[in-house]
């Protein structure tokens, strides 16, 4: 049978020249960039950790790749825009995959395929996976050098969309889809991921936030008994059950709150104060704030509420959060506390869109929330990635998707002697100089 890959094809003559091509140009590599990946993987022990919780039921002298090589080699490919284990089945014998998992390019045993990465996925039960969100947790406790005096955590759901009948998949009106709702929690100050939460695809109740929120403090406390937690979300977040733990256990919050007729009268004076102010300037917006006391129905007790009002020629628009921050004026609260929390939606963009975790197609809700720990895995090795970018240059705070254009799909010849391997990479690359720069950067320290 004929292998159509090496058969050549032409192109446009340029300068009276003939252009032929084929795919047989030997050790190339086409995700050159993977070795930065290996370089912040060895720095945060990221597989070893996640292999660590996982229990290997196989005979040790029949393995051939270890746990902590599977995970590897499906977390690079992950990062390097391969969300598919069936990708594994060409990436095995790429030259810099084999690399950055410990194998020599040539001689070395080939990676992985994709019915191994399959039953790893399986494999967990539901302690396992218990144990896997606790290493990110873990990882991210672990990324900070001393204990910080307060931490902001942004708490929020995500559409994820599934196409047939897993498990815990559920229809929601809301989107008009059959899906999952996943819970992400990050931390605000530096983008990282504290937690990812599969769940069933309708709204969380009070008392199933509040368990991931006591479980999640429960780790925190025990590693910073004296840092300051601010939970921060949106109004289906603003449970009653969730604040009165929140309350009890000194963990401050602010959560968005929905407008209804009584909020509205509490705050009419200032509403119709500002409104009248805008006509009378005959500017197009005017914006003010207040803050009232409330008390819904299912709450025991009056607390803070902060609205920020806006007149413009369309009329009034109000919205109100709840919060038991004592300190702070109302606009504080509003603009400077609770609208940062948006951010918290770029990062489950790029934690969806540019590395696919919405990729959730296995029949167990169980291997879906292992892919779900892969994929952020991923989301770490990128952020590291950038971490090691200097401020200074334009890429330090880039999307993922453009680091992986200028710093992982690079296009290298691998080369394996009896002494050393040699990786040439293009003479024309244009991110040469950062490139090198980041590669001394995420070496090892000297011992």
């Amino acid at each position: 049978m004929t292998d159509d890959t090496l058969l050549p094809f032409s192109f446009p003559a340029v300068g009276r020249k003939k252009i032929t091509a084929a795919f047989d140009g030997g050790r190339i590599t086409s995700d050159g960039g993977v070795m930065l990946l290996a370089a912040a993987e060895r720095r945060l022990h990221l597989a070893d950790r996640l292999a660590a919780a996982i229990q290997d039921p196989r005979d040790p002298a029949r393995v051939t790749h270890a746990m902590a090589d599977i995970l590897r080699a499906r977390i690079f490919a992950i990062a390097c825009g391969y969300e598919d284990a069936n990708d594994l089945d060409r990436l095995r014998t790429d030259p810099a995959f084999k690399l950055a998992c410990g194998q020599l390019p040539d001689s070395g045993n080939d990676l992985c395929s994709q019915p191994t990465c399959s039953r790893l996925e399986n494999l967990p039960d539901l302690r396992t996976v218990i144990r896997l969100g606790r290493v990110l947790v873990d990882l991210w406790l672990s990324s900070y050098v001393a204990p910080p005096k307060s931490v902001t955590l942004d708490i929020d759901d995500t559409l994820d969309a599934v196409h047939g009948h897993q498990q815990l998949s559920l229809f929601n009106a809301h989107y008009d889809e059959r899906c999952f709702l996943p819970i992400h929690i990050y931390d605000a100050a530096t983008g990282r991921p504290v937690a990812m939460i599969l769940r069933p695809g309708k709204t969380p109740t009070g008392k199933e936030i509040r368990g991931h929120l006591r479980r999640l403090v429960r780790m925190i406390r025990a590693r910073w008994p004296r840092t300051r937690i601010l939970i921060r979300g949106d109004s289906p977040y603003g449970r009653a059950q969730v604040m009165a733990w929140c309350e009890d256990n000194a963990v401050d919050y602010v959560f968005g709150l929905p407008g209804n007729k009584v909020l509205q009268r509490l705050v009419d004076e200032v509403a119709d104060d500002i409104r009248t102010r805008r006509a009378l300037e005959h500017k197009p917006a005017l914006r003010g704030y207040t803050e009232t006391r409330y008390k819904a129905k299912s709450w025991k007790m009056h607390r803070r509420a902060c609205a920020r009002i806006e007149a413009t020629k369309l009329g009034l628009d109000i919205r109100f959060v709840v919060t038991n921050l004592a300190n702070g004026s109302a606009q504080h609260i509003y603009d400077v506390v609770y609208c940062p929390r948006g951010q918290a939606e770029n990062l489950i963009k790029m934690h969806k869109s540019q590395l696919a975790s919405d990729r959730t197609s296995c029949r167990s809700p169980i291997a879906n929330q292992v892919r779900l720990v892969l994929h952020t895995a991923a989301y770490w090795l990128m952020l590291t990635l950038r971490d090691a970018v200097p401020k200074t240059h334009q890429l330090s705070k880039a999307e993922f998707a453009t680091l992986r254009l200028r710093l992982l799909k690079l296009g290298a010849r691998v080369t394996e002697t009896v002494s050393r391997i040699r990786l040439a990479f293009a003479a024309a690359c244009p991110e040469d100089s950062l490139f090198r720069a980041i590669a001394i950067t995420l070496q090892p320290a000297a011992p």
